[in-house]
């Protein structure tokens, strides 16, 4: 009995540190692309964002704060098309609350210039869009143009700049950051 109780209390032991690993190791990728928290408006959108953004930055337990729009779009690539989720991001920033620099296999985003429409996707994204750093892709977002013949997309043609790999499937595969401008245009976010 004592036996069992001993092999019982190990195996207990081997199974939570396992667990407390794992959770650790997921942590550490989220956060390495996302922010600890954010702060939207109830419609999606902060119209005083820059006041905001320095009244967090005051606040002594934020560490740094960086702007972001977000919507979801299509991007066609050379062998296939896909559904991401755009990031509209300002560079220097986002360097501030995310390691997405130190993800990045291939470009930087001091290529994510305003109005160069360039755009870093995963990993994932890339081998199945069949896109590589300096090819062009094709992006679709929802919010469509009216038109005589009726409602049409929007599409833009963007050069991928970038590549990251975060280690985790949905970011690699499902996940788009652009020039912060660049994507307000595209959503028309103003």
């Amino acid at each position: 009995s004592m036996a069992g109780i001993g092999v019982a209390v190990m195996v207990l032991i081997v199974v939570l540190s396992v667990m407390n690993g794992f959770e650790h190791e997921v942590r550490n990728r989220i956060l390495k692309v996302v922010a600890h928290g954010s702060v939207t408006g109830l419609e999606g959108r902060l119209s005083d964002w820059e006041r905001l953004q320095a009244g967090a930055e005051a606040n002594p337990a934020v560490a740094a704060t960086a702007p972001y729009v977000e919507g979801q779009a299509m991007v066609v690539g050379p062998r296939s098309i896909r559904g991401v989720q755009l990031r509209g991001i300002e560079p220097a920033q986002e360097r501030r609350t995310s390691a997405l620099d130190s993800l990045l296999e291939a470009g930087s985003l001091d290529d994510l210039r305003p109005g160069g429409y360039g755009l870093v996707i995963g990993r994932r994204l890339a081998e199945e869009l069949g896109a590589g750093v300096g090819d062009r892709v094709i992006v679709m977002v929802p919010q469509g143009i009216t038109t005589p013949a009726g409602t049409v997309p929007r599409t833009r043609r963007f050069t991928v700049t970038g590549i990251f790999n975060a280690g985790m499937y949905e970011y690699d595969r499902g996940l788009a950051f652009m020039q912060l401008g660049d994507a307000q245009r595209l959503l028309r976010m103003g």
